[in-house]
């Protein structure tokens, strides 16, 4: 589903984009330039980057293994 469509930035995008280190709106807007021109995607594209930490959080990991990866990289 569009999230973004003036970007054409898709559920899926965002969520790779944090399997992949996103953790804020500001590293989605450097990544894929999503809320980038009318703003109106903003709320619901940090609340993908919520729900998919959540999920990260109930994931079956060993005590004391990161979920995390490496911090969002502008590139």
């Amino acid at each position: 589903m569009y999230v973004c469509l003036c970007n054409k930035v898709t559920d899926g995008q965002i969520r790779a984009a944090r399997r992949e280190g996103a953790r804020s709106l500001e590293c989605l807007q450097t990544r894929l330039k999503v809320a980038t021109c009318c703003g109106r995607c903003s709320d619901f594209a940090e609340q993908l980057l919520e729900e998919d930490s959540l999920a990260c959080v109930s994931a079956d990991l060993a005590p004391g293994q990161p979920c995390e990866l490496p911090p969002c990289v502008a590139g």
